[in-house]
């Protein structure tokens, strides 16, 4: 199965840990949508994406296991925090985790956005924003 990675899971060390199966496939910009961070856990928001026209979100394919796949939904909270949501490349189902409960925007934990950017370095988006909040951004480099 093909799993589409936004957040933390751009981390391939990270997702390696987490699903020893995993293959990473490559970067992939999922338009009309956009990254935005909800849900406080372990000290801030976590990753989420939402519809957004004219938006991006800078993510990575992944090729994952039925075994990673159960793992993912427990570590997602799956189907409490996250439900799943599929997308076709090249007539190829892409699964992705999506928030259903549009709660209000938290910033993340610094320790949590460190993972972040580390996942853009990996998938090379140097030279992109995270943005944070309406008022802030960062700049991966």
């Amino acid at each position: 199965m093909l799993y589409f990675a936004f957040g933390s899971n751009l981390n391939q060390k990270q997702m390696k840990k987490r699903c020893k199966d995993s293959k990473y496939i490559g970067c992939y910009s999922l338009k009309n949508y956009k990254l935005v961070f909800r849900n406080y856990f372990l000290g801030g928001g976590v990753a989420d994406i939402q519809k957004d026209k004219n938006s991006t979100v800078l993510g990575a394919i992944y090729k994952i296991s039925k075994k990673d796949e159960k793992e993912l939904d427990v570590y997602e909270d799956y189907p409490k925090t996250y439900i799943k949501k599929y997308f076709k490349i090249l007539g190829k189902k892409v699964m992705f985790y999506y928030m259903p409960k549009k709660t209000m925007h938290v910033p993340p934990s610094k320790r949590y956005l460190n993972l972040i950017i580390q996942g853009y370095k990996d998938c090379g988006y140097k030279n992109n924003y995270i943005v944070i909040s309406r008022n802030k951004k960062i700049k991966v480099e």
